[in-house]
């Protein structure tokens, strides 16, 4: 597969670009490479807005738009809705990869339902609009015309390479710039620290399931409002009738509230003699993270 891959030819010009601005570390990268003129510009940057992010990543992005905006740089933000609201309102549904009684004694992670409906719905329903596509007489935007086709970068970087992947619709192909440029993430970090960006957060939902140990370390003990909030909606998922141990889900994998669960307590050697490369997944989260375009979703709970 080719950085730039999709079901339209590679040769054909498209009639949108566009940035997938997840305003993270490597998206915000594409974004400034762009503003320096060592990408094109790209016609427009979407962000989906969960409406759940940490007050730091809204920051961010503010401080973004308006670079973007200064160069003509068009910024669009698309939301679904609250995921956290509608999640917490949706009895019996739970719309995250929440952990779960497994077999066992284990965790178990419950299929991402988030991810579909919050991110790429909202940046397709976009696109489609962008490309001229019609409205029908209950507010869905239809299929794009024939050959309307947009380029969509994605801030993959050479250590995220696994995660590529085809895009399944035919109005969209994806391109991966920091791939083309060589560039992985700790590359892009470098590169931001020598432009004065060296304090990009890395974007997630506040109460993400696939934050590790370190993250939640990170959030408590600097983002102490962040903390409360995670803390809250942990305690408030729970608030809801359910058939079994299967069905309760907690925010992190050990089975204990939030602010119990033992994220103080990780012990490098002994988790790795113990369990392998447990420790990477305990500690620093799931490497594949929350991205709209390669997630690993997580598997169904038993």
């Amino acid at each position: 597969m080719t950085p730039a891959s999709g079901r339209a030819g590679l040769s054909d010009p498209p009639t949108l670009r566009l940035l997938s601005l997840g305003a993270g570390v490597q998206s915000t990268t594409l974004a400034l490479l762009a503003v320096e003129g060592a990408l094109p510009a790209p016609d427009l940057a979407i962000f989906a807005d969960t409406m759940s992010e940490p007050r730091k990543v809204y920051a961010h992005l503010d401080r973004l738009v308006a670079v973007l905006t200064d160069v003509g740089i068009e910024v669009v933000r698309v939301s679904q809705g609250d995921l956290g609201a509608d999640t917490l309102s949706t009895a019996g549904f739970m719309r995250l990869p929440a952990f779960v009684q497994g077999a066992g004694n284990g965790a178990a992670m419950l299929r991402r339902q988030c991810t579909e409906r919050y991110k790429l719905e909202p940046i397709r329903r976009e696109i489609r609009r962008r490309l001229g596509a019609r409205t029908s007489a209950t507010g869905a935007v239809l299929t794009p015309p024939p050959g309307a086709v947009a380029e969509q970068w994605i801030g993959f970087s050479t250590d995220e390479i696994g995660r590529v992947k085809d895009q399944r619709v035919p109005y969209i192909r994806n391109r991966y710039p920091l791939l083309e440029l060589n560039m992985s993430r700790q590359n892009c970090l470098a590169w931001l620290r020598r432009r004065g960006w060296g304090d990009t957060p890395k974007s997630a939902c506040t109460f993400c399931p696939f934050h590790g140990n370190r993250q939640w370390r990170e959030m408590r003990d600097h983002d102490p409002a962040a903390w409360a909030d995670a803390v809250e909606f942990d305690r408030r998922i729970r608030q809801r009738t359910f058939r079994g141990p299967q069905e309760v889900p907690f925010l992190h994998r050990s089975l204990l509230p939030l602010d119990q669960a033992p994220i103080d307590q990780v012990q490098r050697k002994e988790l790795r003699d113990q369990q392998g490369d447990l420790f990477d997944l305990v500690e620093h989260g799931d490497p594949d993270g929350c991205s709209p375009y390669g997630c690993r979703s997580g598997g169904e709970a038993a």
